[in-house]
């Protein structure tokens, strides 16, 4: 029999999994709640429990399995080591090494989950067929993973793919999440480009048809009214294209990537998004055409299961 891999993405709301063959064929996937009161501690015993149901229904004895991976929000050492998942409400601990217990000694492998998800975008997605990636999620936040040589990139302490907070704009005066200001997730995220919208119509009495949302307007609102001509949204949509092209000319003079593959709700904006990001991509490293490509992602949610999986075939 082929051997099996499984992924786990785990979330604040849901955990997500998939049973995968070591080829990257998804054969199935299924979810159990995030239980994380008393400091998340039914999580892991959720997941262990869930997984050795599935296996018994498909008839698959756990020495079939090659090993499980997992993604987890928050900083991962190498050895799994998580400090604080803040999400999960786990402190001070190992979740591999735990999970690899529950499941009777199964390899288990961890990483961050945005580090994760961009595994599996290379693996069997919009970076398939490259070797070197780089992945950017515009989701609530900015997240990113950096993958070389097929291999994620975490860095020494945990930041590496920390796109989201690279400061961008000197003149803002509002904090991001993270504590600093000028964080290109305060700008191009979904949150970030609500915010802008607002900012814009505050600030103007010129007619917009985004002001029919009001306070309660979306980037999908947002974005919607760009691709339909709405001067005002064009300006938010043409900011958001600047900063996050800024933010990946430096990037491809860093780290110079094959591909840079965009992700995240925001992303399913499309080519309208791609090409306002490539305009001021090309503007700001004008060094060489000779550059990462950027693309869209096409996993969506299953993104962090792929990569999750992927992580033990190494």
């Amino acid at each position: 029999m082929e051997k099996k891999c499984i992924g786990i993405d785990i979330g604040g709301t849901t955990v997500k999994l998939g049973l995968f063959t070591v080829a990257g064929e998804l054969l199935e996937k299924w979810e159990v709640p995030t239980r994380k009161e008393e400091g998340g501690k039914n999580i892991l015993p959720d997941v262990a429990a869930s997984i050795r149901k599935v296996l018994e229904e498909k008839e698959i004895d756990l020495k079939d399995v090659a090993g499980a991976g997992m993604g987890v929000p928050g900083p991962v050492l190498p050895d799994g080591y998580v400090e604080i998942c803040v999400n999960l409400g786990w402190k001070d601990m190992n979740p591999q090494k735990e999970l690899s217990r529950l499941l009777d000694g199964m390899p288990v492998k961890s990483g961050n989950d945005a580090n994760v998800a961009a595994l599996g975008e290379m693996w069997q997605g919009g970076g398939k067929g490259y070797t070197d990636i780089l992945m950017v999620t515009l989701g609530t936040g900015v997240g990113g993973g950096v993958i070389i040589n097929e291999k994620i990139i975490a860095g020494k302490h945990g930041l590496g793919g920390e796109i989201g907070h690279i400061h961008v704009r000197d003149e803002e005066w509002e904090h991001c999440n993270c504590g600093g200001v000028g964080c290109v997730e305060q700008i191009a995220s979904a949150t970030g480009i609500a915010r802008e919208a607002r900012r814009k119509m505050a600030g103007s009495d010129a007619p917009s048809s985004m002001r029919k949302y009001g306070d309660a307007i979306t980037a999908k609102n947002v974005m919607d009214e760009a691709k339909a001509g709405d001067a005002m949204a064009l300006e938010v949509a043409e900011t958001v294209g600047r900063y996050l092209g800024l933010v990946l000319a430096q990037i491809a003079m860093t780290i110079d990537p094959e591909i840079f593959v965009i992700g995240g709700g925001v992303s399913k904006a499309g080519q309208f998004l791609i090409d306002r990001i490539e305009k001021y991509y090309d503007h700001y490293s004008p060094i060489s055409q000779n550059k990462g490509k950027i693309g869209l992602a096409s996993l969506g949610n299953d993104a962090g299961i792929y990569g999750a999986a992927r992580l033990v075939l190494d």
